[in-house]
């Protein structure tokens, strides 16, 4: 394979050639990535010329339900599921609180759901609260020291009760990438299922659904170069058991059973345009696919092993600093590129220091306040957070690795 074209890459983000942004290095791509031309394209094409109620009898409206159909089946595709399992919503907290209701019907007291204190608070939260319905909620705890999810804790507190497990596939602190095939072989093996947070890994490469196993795979469109929505994946097995959420008419369609509340159906739309640049990606790089997946597989590699290259000299750099305590793995192969530091100085002041600089991070708990408490991190106090995607550059990374240098 051949190495990530950065300079393609970044002509398909207008971002970069926007004057306010032209002379800054985005190192939050955490909290919220650039938009690729091909979704802007859409987007603005539907606002302009089809944002009337879809799948109407009149041309427009016709255009506009065709396009949102073209998006769902083309973004299920690359996933590896199928088209009626995927659904959208406003945002990822807001698909799980629709789940959980769902699972609270399902569920009986004295039954049980696993967590993680590993997870965003989106999909930890909201479901801890089953517990008010007499649901047992397990915890299955971070190494304190290293703030990662061990499988053999998770073995040891399934049992026949444990109905459903949760836990991220990345987390948004410490970055290490959880083994999802094993943990959901795990968990299935006990005979629940699994609910996965992909929030933290999809910008660095859409998974094969169908390959990791996951019975709910859930990611926020607006950190994988899309538009603010979010992106649910409920395969059939569960979906079908759960109980119906959106208007009972639509009880017996899949990817409406999780919708109660209308999408916004240009967002929907601009979906197609992900799918769009991530081809254009292959296609530039000499893969021409007609298999989805193979192409979502390529591009995912790809991503990938830019990613690695860039993020190994600043973990080697971090990990021998006594002035900051990395979080997470010091491997590169390990983790996505978010790193998250705990410093002597105030990490709030640090990001400042850094913008003055043309470098934009972040400086928070970033919604992982659980995760925080149990590696010994004052929440209130946060950390200072890094995170790039493959349209970073190797000149970028060096421009940062010095002014932390200097700043931490």
């Amino acid at each position: 394979m051949s190495d990530l074209d950065v300079e393609f890459v970044r002509s398909c983000f207008p971002a970069f050639t926007e004057e306010p942004l032209a002379d800054q290095s985005f190192f939050e791509n955490a909290g919220g990535s650039y938009m690729c031309r091909p979704v802007l394209d859409r987007l603005n094409r539907f606002y302009t010329q089809r944002k009337v109620q879809p799948y109407g009898v009149y041309g427009a409206s016709q255009d506009a339900g065709a396009e949102m159909d073209e998006a769902r089946v083309r973004l299920a595709a690359q996933m590896g599921v199928q088209t009626d399992e995927l659904s959208f919503g406003p945002s990822t907290t807001q698909n799980v609180y629709v789940l959980v209701q769902a699972v609270r019907q399902l569920l009986k007291p004295g039954e049980a759901i696993v967590v993680t204190n590993q997870d965003h608070e989106a999909n930890t939260g909201p479901w801890r609260r089953l517990a008010e319905d007499g649901i047992e909620v397990r915890e299955w705890k971070v190494d304190p020291e290293t703030g990662c999810l061990n499988p053999d804790d998770l073995q040891n507190i399934l049992d026949e009760n444990v109905r459903l497990v949760c836990f991220p596939h990345c987390s948004n602190i410490v970055g290490e990438i959880n083994p999802v095939l094993e943990l959901t072989a795990i968990a299935h093996a006990a005979g629940a299922f699994v609910c996965v947070d992909g929030v933290s890994y999809a910008p660095h490469g859409l998974p094969n659904v169908e390959e990791l196993g996951a019975d709910i795979y859930l990611f926020s469109a607006y950190k994988v170069y899309g538009p603010h929505q979010g992106v649910m994946v409920v395969r059939k097995g569960i979906g079908n058991l759960l109980p119906n959420q959106g208007h009972y008419f639509n009880g017996d369609v899949l990817y409406k059973r999780f919708t109660p509340a209308g999408p916004d159906h240009a967002q929907v739309a601009a979906m197609s345009g992900l799918v769009d640049y991530f081809e254009a990606v292959a296609t530039h790089h000499g893969c021409v696919s007609n298999n989805p997946v193979e192409t979502g597989s390529f591009v995912h590699d790809l991503m990938r092993a830019h990613e690695v290259k860039l993020l190994q000299p600043l973990l080697d750099m971090l990990a021998s600093d006594d002035r900051v305590r990395l979080l997470g793995p010091d491997d590169a192969s390990r983790r996505a590129p978010t790193v998250a530091l705990e410093t002597h100085k105030d990490p709030v002041e640090i990001a400042k220091a850094l913008a003055k600089e043309g470098l934009m991070v972040g400086a928070g708990n970033f919604y992982a306040v659980r995760l925080l408490q149990a590696l010994g991190v004052d929440p209130d106090r946060g950390v200072l957070r890094i995170s790039f995607t493959h349209y970073t550059t190797e000149a970028e990374v060096t421009k940062l690795m010095k002014a932390l240098d200097r700043h931490l």
